[in-house]
């Protein structure tokens, strides 16, 4: 007995109502927020042009849309000319009253990640970005990328080298596990 396949738009729909909203903060991250729904069109355009391709597990149809939009995005970049490569806001820092001591560090500690953050190569915050931010496994992450799953977990290992070396000594390492980092291992702690 055949299984009766969902029609395109069916599945289309499916698709979207189930990956819009990460997609979108997945363009939001790399893009001024008011160019990220165009981007996120611009995606699922090109994902209903190749539904045929798509995955049928929702977490690799998830992968797989975030491997277009990343396309999607660097076909904006060169059509614009825009040679800005990430903007990921780590710290929304205020100006605070002074507050207890514990507190304090704590925005110290956020403005010294925020300025690590920034002084990592554009390469070195996808690599991070796609797993603590978008919770990307490193097969799902490698296929946004374009690459394999041990050449992804490389790029990860020297990314958080490369963090961590701009964070200095004595970071918190805490914090470093809250962002994903597993100070015990070398690779990722999520498989």
């Amino acid at each position: 007995m055949r299984t009766l396949k969902p029609d395109p738009e069916t599945r289309f729909r499916a698709l979207y109502a189930g990956a819009y909203a990460d997609v979108l903060r997945f363009a939001q991250r790399r893009v001024h927020p008011s160019h990220a729904e165009d981007v996120v069109a611009d995606a699922f355009l090109v994902a209903w042009r190749r539904l045929d391709s798509a995955p049928a597990d929702s977490d690799d149809a998830r992968a797989w849309l975030f491997g277009i939009t990343r396309n999607c995005l660097l076909n904006t970049r060169r059509g614009i000319g825009r040679q800005d490569a990430l903007a990921v806001r780590l710290a929304d820092v205020t100006p605070v009253a002074p507050v207890a001591a514990a507190e304090d560090e704590a925005v110290a500690w956020r403005l010294d990640l925020a300025a690590a953050w920034r002084a990592l190569t554009p390469a070195e915050q996808e690599t991070i970005a796609l797993t603590v931010f978008d919770g990307l496994n490193s097969g799902q992450a490698a296929r946004v990328l374009g690459v394999t799953a041990t050449s992804y977990r490389l790029r990860l290992l020297r990314a958080r080298r490369a963090l961590r070396r701009h964070l200095g000594p004595g970071s918190p390492a805490g914090t470093l596990t809250d962002l994903g980092f597993d100070p015990a291992t070398r690779m990722e702690a999520r498989p």
